[in-house]
């Protein structure tokens, strides 16, 4: 499995909702059909900055993930909104571990 890590910083803080809102609606959807989709998840720190974490199967599988969302960033037109490139980490997961959780 490989995860992309991608942070952006200096985001503008009054769209944060226009952000979150447009990521379910738009990004997650295009993600979500991509080969090898495992997973993604968009956290909030403080200060202006948004991290997300996306899981797919293979390398290229997360590779084609920054193509999605590099270009998603253009098509919804947020480069006001995140107006720097995000910062990029991508790599083989070495260590996994998660709960099932089982229906009672």
């Amino acid at each position: 499995m490989h995860a992309t890590i991608r942070r952006y910083d200096a985001i503008d803080q009054k769209r944060t909702n226009e952000l979150v809102q447009k990521t379910e609606g738009s990004l997650v959807p295009r993600l979500s059909e991509l080969p090898g989709f495992k997973g993604y998840y968009l956290i909030e720190a403080d200060n202006g900055v948004l991290s997300s974490v996306g899981l797919f199967d293979t390398e290229a599988h997360a590779e084609e993930s920054t193509r999605v969302a590099s270009n998603w960033v253009r098509d919804e037109k947020l480069e006001t909104a995140l107006p720097n490139p995000p910062r990029i980490t991508s790599g083989k997961v070495l260590v996994q571990k998660t709960r099932e959780l089982v229906a009672v």
